[in-house]
């Protein structure tokens, strides 16, 4: 996926030439607060605290922009699905958060910057008991200061 939330990378197409240029961004440069710029969820699968790799670039954008901007800070907020007890849904969504935060510090954040909690099933971001809602609900969300 492309981490500034546009098209590819590449394939547009040159003034009249026919030839391909490529669009480079430079996620230090990005507003993450500005709507639609970097996606800001990790989704996670079934009773799993490990980062996919399709969200690598989502993260390394996020890595970059607060190397960058030392200032800036974020919360990583880990939630679960309804299944599970809360103990265990409590302590999963911060395996979930911690993951998170542990990938933004190695890719160059500095752990100051972030914080990690867990909101176990409280704040699901769909209703359902079903497959569609829970997967919805199995993320973590990147909210930088001030969001909630």
């Amino acid at each position: 996926p492309n981490p500034a939330g546009g098209q590819g990378a590449a394939g547009a197409k040159g003034a009249g030439t026919g030839q391909s240029s490529v669009t480079t961004v430079d996620a230090s440069k990005i507003d993450p607060l500005a709507a639609g710029n970097l996606g800001r969820v990790v989704y996670f699968d079934y009773d799993s605290s490990e980062v996919r790799g399709e969200y690598r670039g989502l993260i390394e954008a996020h890595a970059r922009y607060l190397q960058a901007n030392r200032n800036a800070r974020v919360t990583i907020q880990g939630n679960t699905d309804e299944r599970g007890s809360r103990e265990y849904n409590v302590g999963l969504g911060q395996r979930r958060s911690d993951g998170v935060k542990k990938m933004l510090v190695l890719l160059g954040a500095r752990d100051s910057q972030i914080e990690s909690v867990s909101l176990g099933e409280e704040k699901p971001q769909a209703d359902g008991h079903d497959e569609s809602a829970w997967s919805k609900n199995r993320r973590s969300d990147i909210l930088y200061s001030g969001e909630y």
